[in-house]
């Protein structure tokens, strides 16, 4: 969907969603530009100066290869305030032609015209996008902080407008739609669904309500993720030469250059990210600086200072609660689930539920595990958060004499990119090749781009970009965005996507090595981009997505990482150039459901505090305090803390992408395990031909534009299960399940 589908945007736009473990922001141009600079909604002065902005280079067409490309190497921070209201101006005044059209409202006239509308503001919000996720400084959040209620209101204008509805109204309820092809309906649809779930349908002082709370919301949006990005920035940890014990020489070489960079020469940064902090937490051999890494990492946005999270989160939930009630719904989470696949908050919560206490009771077998090697070494504590990696790591070497720090030695950053492009081969049909250095602008000299074809008839497909590194004014995580989706409704425009790490950068000459879970998230943000990259749609709406199942194609991909032809290809010792041994390989295998306590517990307490969060009576609600008593009628272990705790949730927070949405990591994980039983049952295993050919057609190159659950439907050829999730994880299958649904 791009912003020139501004109607379907205006109350889910978000601050790109991280994600993550993942961070997904899986969002197309449009979605996570406007997601980038706050929730979305509308207005602005009509008129921007011809004179301020005729020069602007972030208002330009794109030029050069590839049916044009975004010229990142034009971006300026000052440019963005008089690019933006250009841009809206602009994208008003087609609205108004579309609104007092005096033909009776059609197809052509009046959905394709919204497809049509809002070119102009789509690439200047590829820039914002990028500019706020990858590029962030104190000079752009001041603009960002300024134009999120602008945005807001903009957005408002052109969602509240009664004669545009009226009409998408009038072709919505026509007998014409019977007689369309089926992703025109489902687009006629979603049109009418974006305006009618997000106030078109309020008067007088409930429209107006409306339009000021997104307004409220986009700045609290905005300040949220500024304060995120503020503590990250902000606090680093810096060792001596005497407090490196326990850690991997790539890693002190890496933390050196960090504190280099920062003009803390002879010193080593821990930076506070995942991609740093959970490394130092699993090898470190200090426990009063884990503990230091793990409260400053966990502690981002909940510091009691002006950055402090607290009381934004209390106010969020208070306009979202309302806004809602003015639609009629009796919570938020019932409006965000309405038109997902769990229907229901309810539905969304029975899952979680039916997996929270396999995961605990098996949270207390590790933490059990752990405690015997703590005593058994004279220890007189009992495990902390901060002790779990390290123990955790520990125990895996006793158990399946598997050191995690070993396995990295196979992980080259480099091959495992490699080995993407082989999986995107066997499966999809693609091909990359690098383009020429400096044909393709980028934002920074990190950022490298390659095209995609068919490799079969060399046919363009579109091009990727990766910018895998940590840098100041970068959000952590790990997330792919896409820059432009594919059309072909006024001739074919290809994509052009992108995804991003925060890897941390090797001493020069040194390969990039990374972790197991490092790898397989590469794995599962590649899976993000070759949707965007095999889309076949024909209108740019139908690229955007149902929440609770863009995930399941992204973390699909991460199945194949392990496979024999990957890892006999890619996954070779960074010295010797010698393969992962097999019994290495066996032992990874081996410990697959290891650990699956800690990573589902602390993932789920993140998705149920989401939920609950999102379902309760707002007024009067302290965060802090919510989240520890719910956290603990849940029993929820001590040793365990949440993936994302309340105050720095910016899938939640940060925007409306994620908000009473996490559940749908594990919603799409139902789908993976149970989509990747269809490729075990095959002769080819997770290259077979068939199986691949019907991934491709039903669950990648469709989009939106047919529903998720018949889309699986199609390919899978019954409802999936909950059973094989189960296995997976190496958890009991809950009676009465085996032969259920989700």
């Amino acid at each position: 969907m791009k912003i020139r589908n501004t109607i379907h945007l205006v109350a889910s736009l978000s601050v790109l969603a991280a994600a993550t473990g993942c961070g997904q922001s899986d969002a197309p141009a449009a979605r996570a530009a406007a997601e980038a600079a706050g929730e979305a909604a509308v207005a602005i002065d009509a008129v921007a100066s011809a004179e301020a902005t005729a020069s602007n280079p972030l208002l330009a067409e794109w030029a050069g290869p590839y049916g044009g490309v975004p010229a990142f190497d034009k971006m300026k921070v000052e440019d963005f305030k008089s690019a933006l209201e250009a841009g809206m101006a602009e994208q008003l005044a087609e609205i108004d032609v579309i609104a007092d059209n005096p033909e009776p409202p059609t197809f052509d006239n009046t959905i394709l015209e919204l497809e049509r509308a809002g070119a102009t503001l789509g690439r200047v919000f590829a820039y914002w996008g990028v500019t706020s996720s990858n590029l962030s400084s104190p000079a752009f959040r001041d603009v960002q902080q300024e134009m999120a209620p602008r945005l807001s209101e903009f957005f408002s204008k052109i969602n509240q407008n009664e004669k545009l509805f009226a009409r998408v109204k009038a072709v919505h309820d026509s007998d014409a739609v019977k007689q369309m092809r089926p992703d025109q309906q489902r687009l006629v649809r979603l049109v009418y669904d974006g305006f009618a779930r997000n106030g078109a349908t309020l008067d007088g002082a409930a429209k107006a309500r409306y339009a000021d709370i997104n307004k409220r919301l986009a700045e609290l949006h905005t300040t949220f993720a500024n304060n995120v990005l503020h503590d990250e920035e902000s606090y680093v940890t810096y060792l001596s030469a005497d407090d490196l014990g326990g850690l991997s020489q790539a890693f002190i070489d890496a933390a050196a250059t960090a504190a280099s960079d920062r003009g803390r020469e002879g010193e080593y940064a821990i930076l506070n990210t995942r991609s740093s902090m959970d490394p130092f937490l699993t090898f470190s051999t200090e426990r009063d600086l884990r503990e230091k890494v793990w409260r400053t990492y966990y502690d981002r946005g909940d510091n009691g200072d002006e950055f402090d999270n607290n009381a934004i989160i209390a106010e969020i939930l208070k306009l979202r609660d309302e806004r809602v009630g003015l639609l009629g719904y009796e919570t938020y989470a019932d409006w965000r689930l309405e038109d997902r696949m769990a229907k229901t908050p309810e539905r969304a919560m029975d899952l979680m539920m039916a997996v929270w206490p396999a995961a605990i009771g098996r949270v207390a077998e590790e933490v059990a595990d752990m405690q015997a090697i703590v005593d058994a070494e004279g220890g007189d504590f009992e495990i902390a958060p901060w002790d779990y990696r390290f123990y955790s790591e520990k125990v895996r070497k006793a158990k399946y004499d598997l050191d995690s720090d070993e396995v990295k030695q196979y992980l080259q950053l480099d091959n495992l990119r490699e080995g993407l492009f082989y999986v995107a081969g066997e499966l999809f049909g693609f091909a990359f090749e690098p383009v020429e250095e400096g044909s393709v602008p980028v934002f920074h000299p990190d950022v490298k781009v390659w095209e995609v074809t068919d490799r079969q008839t060399g046919e363009h497909v579109g091009l990727w970009y990766l910018d895998p590194f940590a840098r100041a004014g970068k959000r952590s995580g790990a997330w792919a965005t896409s820059y432009r989706s594919h059309e072909t409704f006024d001739g074919k425009k290809t994509p052009l996507g992108s995804n991003n790490s925060n890897f941390v950068k090797a001493a020069d000459g040194e390969p990039v090595l990374v972790s197991y879970d490092d790898a397989e998230t590469l794995f599962h943000e590649f899976g993000h981009a070759l949707h965007y990259l095999s889309s076949n749609v024909a209108y740019p709406t139908l690229n955007g997505g149902v929440r609770d199942y863009t995930e399941f194609q992204s973390q699909l991909l991460e199945r194949w990482l392990l496979t024999d032809e990957v890892i006999d290809r890619f996954l070779v010792h960074y010295r010797t150039g010698e393969p992962i041994p097999d019994a290495l390989v066996a032992k990874i295998k081996a410990a697959k459901t290891f650990n699956q306590g800690f990573q589902t517990t602390e993932y789920l307490a993140s998705a149920i505090i989401d939920m609950k969060l999102h379902t309760a009576d707002p007024k009067g609600l302290d965060p802090d305090a919510f989240e520890r008593r719910e956290l603990e009628k849940l029993g929820m272990p001590s040793a365990v803390v949440m993936r994302h705790r309340t105050p720095h949730f910016g899938h939640a927070f940060s925007g409306e992408g994620y908000s009473a949405g996490y559940y749908g990591y594990m919603w799409a994980d139902v789908l993976t395990s149970d989509a990747a039983e269809a490729f075990a049952e095959a002769p080819g295993g997770l290259y077979d031909d068939g199986v691949a050919e019907k991934l491709v057609t039903y669950l990648f190159a469709p989009r939106n534009s047919i529903d998720p659950a018949e889309a699986y439907l199609k390919f899978r050829g019954s409802e999936p299960s909950i059973a094989p999730l189960m296995r997976d994880r190496g958890f009991p299958i809950p009676a009465g399940v085996e032969s259920g649904g989700q």
